[in-house]
């Protein structure tokens, strides 16, 4: 996809693995970036799946984040999700909610220091894991 799109990626779209963004400064514009994508497309046989294509929205969740004029804004239903865990109660279960959180740690300020004393269970001889109340 970063080959295909290379000389429209931050000009008029935006790539994730195989999924793409198409925008643009005003309606008109946007349908020809969007025109000029599809035809990319078309010339090298990428199939659209026409079930995950949202045309002219203002904004959209795309991959836990919201999307919108105002930038990209942590997707508030994962917030409650990520609320609602139960506390680990092993390393396997601290390195998923380390990984869970991670996805997020550029929304959140001072990520590495709020997350040190639960990363801190996963050092060598720690044989309990304590309340993270602290």
């Amino acid at each position: 996809m970063m080959a295909i799109f290379s000389d429209k990626i931050e000009q008029c779209m935006e790539v994730f693995m195989d999924d793409f963004s198409v925008f643009g400064t005003s309606f008109d514009n946007c349908l020809d970036n969007l025109s000029s994508v599809r035809k990319r497309c078309e010339v090298t046989n990428l199939v659209l799946n026409w079930e995950k294509c949202h045309f002219m929205v203002r904004e959209g969740i795309v991959l836990g984040h919201r999307i919108s004029r105002d930038g990209i804004e942590v997707d508030k239903a994962k917030v409650e999700t990520i609320e609602k865990l139960q506390p680990p109660s092993s390393v396997r279960g601290v390195q998923s909610f380390l990984r869970h959180v991670g996805f997020y740690r550029r929304f959140i300020k001072d990520f590495s220091k709020i997350t040190k004393p639960i990363c801190n269970l996963l050092e060598k001889d720690t044989t309990r894991i304590q309340s993270l109340d602290k």
